[in-house]
């Protein structure tokens, strides 16, 4: 589970000096860190998250508590969670569209290390053109191509191998009113002009996600934390850092881009997460518990 979705970018969190005198490295606002923490510890949980609790995992981060509950507070009013009072508890619960959202964002992750065999060629493409008066949604347009892996070879062109990805994209295009501005195809590439490597190269700067990647990869190489709280604060800095990707990484089939590292940081990030989710979430019940 992941709240891959949810967050448009991440900030780098300036690392502040935690007890026992290492700094804490977290990437990510409190706003992103808190949304992995909802994805990752309470969506699977099924039960509403205590304010201490929430409070207790994001201090564990590097996140200043007056930090942290103003990022809660703003999550409620974003009606990303609902609040509910126990006399002088607050506890929380997620909204049905961050619940879709967090579905939605699991899959996207998910699939950062899968190597597309299945892509039969086609790519589905789209010629935009943005009218001034629409153009307050050009930013919105942008992001929501690359958020759905669409590469940007030329202005006004955007291209992406994920033809299962066509009806996103529709709905993208009527929501800002742009379908009178838009032609689409599916189909091959063919040999007239750029070869497919070109296009590849000239749509995405896959060499600084590269680069993204290896210090990520670097980073969690071989993590032993103790069980208990370092290992859940080092499985939620896992997630921050991988949730990320879906947003440079536009998951090209092996056939465009063998041997990526992407694949094989997702893969072993991955199985960091599997091997630790069972005594996580444990950890975190133990957390969110009334009587801790």
């Amino acid at each position: 589970m992941t709240s891959g979705a949810t967050a448009r970018s991440a900030e780098s969190a300036q690392p502040r000096e935690r007890k026992g005198g290492h700094a804490d490295l977290t990437r990510g606002s409190a706003r992103s860190l808190l949304l992995t923490i909802l994805g990752e510890l309470v969506w699977p949980s099924g039960q509403p998250a205590r304010t201490s609790a929430l409070l207790y995992v994001m201090d564990g981060l590097g996140i200043e508590e007056p930090t942290a509950r103003q990022a809660i507070v703003r999550g409620s009013d974003s009606g990303w969670i609902e609040s509910h009072r126990h006399g002088r508890e607050v506890s929380w619960t997620l909204s049905r569209s961050l619940i879709h959202t967090f579905d939605e964002g699991s899959r996207r992750v998910a699939s950062l290390s899968d190597p597309f065999e299945s892509w039969d060629g086609r790519w589905l493409v789209l010629f935009v053109t943005v009218p001034q008066a629409l153009r307050a949604g050009r930013k919105r347009l942008y992001s929501d191509l690359e958020w759905a892996g669409f590469g940007n070879p030329f202005a006004g062109l955007w291209l992406s191998p994920h033809t299962e990805r066509r009806d996103q994209v529709a709905s993208l295009i009527e929501r800002l009113g742009l379908a009178d501005e838009t032609v689409s195809f599916l189909g091959k590439a063919d040999a007239v002009g750029l070869s497919e490597l070109d296009i590849v190269e000239r749509g995405w700067d896959l060499a600084a996600v590269a680069e993204d990647y290896a210090a990520v990869f670097e980073r969690f190489a071989d993590p032993h934390p103790s069980p208990g709280d370092e290992q859940l604060f080092t499985h939620i800095r896992i997630l921050s850092e991988l949730q990320r990707f879906p947003f440079s990484d536009p998951q090209l089939p092996e056939a465009l881009l063998p041997d990526w590292i992407g694949r094989r940081t997702s893969q072993h990030l991955q199985a960091l997460r599997a091997s630790w989710s069972h005594d996580v979430a444990k950890r975190w019940s133990e957390i969110n518990s009334p009587t801790r």
